[in-house]
């Protein structure tokens, strides 16, 4: 083994897979810079300072989730059978609770407040996904292959997490269905059973625009109702919102099929993010104006969060864009890598719905803002300001680190029993999609 492999291996068994901490610690750097760049509008009104610090206390929490997380064993039955359970009641409670009673956040019920601290409750469903996903998957493993009635149950956990979201934003409840498809493929589920489920689903949303339609007319006079006899201010706005959420994403969804009419409209306010996007796109260039020369975050609304790719487009031009994106491409690329050297289809489930929880959610996020999917509200992890996405994003890189630090030190003792003798019972199953390693873990 050449003294680089060994130092290569040494840092792994240490800290995790070194690569994802280089991707880790640019995409830091990265959201220091361009999310105070973005802030100018939080900057006229609260200060110089207080943005940056808002997102350094976020980031600082988030490092902190990891300096715990990675060095706990990711089979710690004390996580398996303790937290995660608690972390999948406590996201159904909030999901459900935030449809009803949660505060209202860009035309939809998004959020509530903890001690004083908005929680987004989309974003702890995706990392609740992953993590009861990889343990059906792994629970229900056949000679390779999932059994039916984990395919049922995985669908099911699938359906319930992207139906509390679908209300809130569309966006997630597709991201969560391409997470549960990229896990459904690694834990070895046949392409029959994958075009079933995909047929099923088609037929249920089918089913749920029928009777939404049905239900529009109904609706939209109840709200008029309530409306009309004087009701409080606030149960009115609440009730034409409710009402107005699925004419808006329709018409965004109306909008993005005329890709060229934003040429021809002037600005106004239900297309201003859009309009102010692509012009900040288009004086970026190939190589951007430079960090902390945007002209368009003084009025690009939510430049900070939803449009921040767009500005990081114009400060550093579509040079920068790439590079950006390939970090998150390389991530699911390393994690698919360190997968196929997962002895056991637990961690590598763990690993890969972790990665693609992330990537996903950045690659939609590009594609909003460049045009290429309808209007909708969508962080970019890490990046992004926001409590609650930077936390959950945190705690999926902790949760990589410590797959690839558990699983490197079982490689280096060379004892094939060490990873399936501490696993629980009944989560020991073979990974279908592991490529033996030959002389180095690398």
């Amino acid at each position: 083994m050449s003294e680089k492999a060994k130092i290569y291996n040494e840092i792994t068994r240490k800290y995790g897979d070194p690569w994802i901490w280089g991707i880790y610690i640019t995409l830091l750097i990265l959201s220091i810079v361009e999310s105070y760049s973005a802030s100018s509008r939080e900057i006229s009104q609260s200060g110089i300072y207080e943005p940056l610090i808002k997102q350094l206390v976020f980031l600082g929490m988030g490092a902190c989730c990891i300096a715990v997380l990675h060095r706990i064993n990711y089979n710690n039955k004390m996580v398996m059978f303790v937290l995660i359970p608690l972390l999948w009641i406590f996201t159904v409670a909030a999901l459900g609770y935030v449809m009803v009673a949660g505060d209202f956040i860009n035309g939809a019920r998004r959020s509530f407040r903890i001690l004083g601290q908005s929680v987004q409750p989309a974003e702890l469903a995706k990392l609740s996904a992953v993590t009861m996903l990889a343990y059906v998957l792994a629970r229900t493993q056949r000679k390779k292959d999932v059994s039916n009635w984990g395919i049922g149950i995985s669908a099911a956990v699938a359906a319930i997490f992207g139906g509390l979201t679908f209300v809130s934003g569309a966006t997630n409840a597709i991201i969560i269905m391409a997470i549960s498809a990229t896990m459904m493929v690694v834990g070895g589920t046949k392409v029959k059973k994958l075009v079933i489920i995909l047929l099923v689903y088609g037929a249920v949303f089918g089913c749920y625009k029928l009777i939404g339609n049905a239900n529009e007319k109904r609706e939209a006079n109840l709200a008029q109702t309530r409306i009309e006899q004087m009701a409080p201010a606030d149960s009115a706005s609440t009730a034409k919102r409710q009402v107005d959420r699925g004419k808006m994403r329709e018409g965004r969804i109306e909008n993005w099929l005329k890709h060229d009419s934003l040429l021809y409209k002037p600005i106004t306010a239900y297309n201003q993010q859009e309009m102010f996007s692509m012009m900040a796109q288009a004086h970026g260039g190939i190589v951007g104006v430079g960090i902390g020369n945007s002209r368009e975050c003084s009025r690009l609304p939510l430049a900070f969060s939803d449009y921040i790719f767009s500005i990081i487009l114009e400060e550093m031009g579509l040079v920068g864009g790439i590079f950006v994106m390939v970090l998150y491409l390389w991530l699911l690329a390393r994690a698919a890598m360190i997968a196929r050297r997962c002895h056991r289809v637990l961690p590598a489930l763990l690993i890969i719905g972790m990665a693609s929880m992330i990537t996903f959610q950045a690659l939609c996020h590009m594609a909003i803002n460049t045009g290429v999917f309808p209007v909708s509200g969508q962080p970019l992890p890490l990046v992004s300001k926001g409590g609650t996405s930077i936390i959950v994003t945190s705690i999926a890189f902790g949760v990589m680190f410590s797959v690839s630090r558990t699983i490197a030190n079982s490689k280096y003792k060379k004892n094939k029993q060490a990873e399936e003798e501490e696993l629980p019972a009944g989560l020991d199953a073979e990974n279908p999609t592991e490529i033996l390693p030959k002389n180095e873990w690398k």
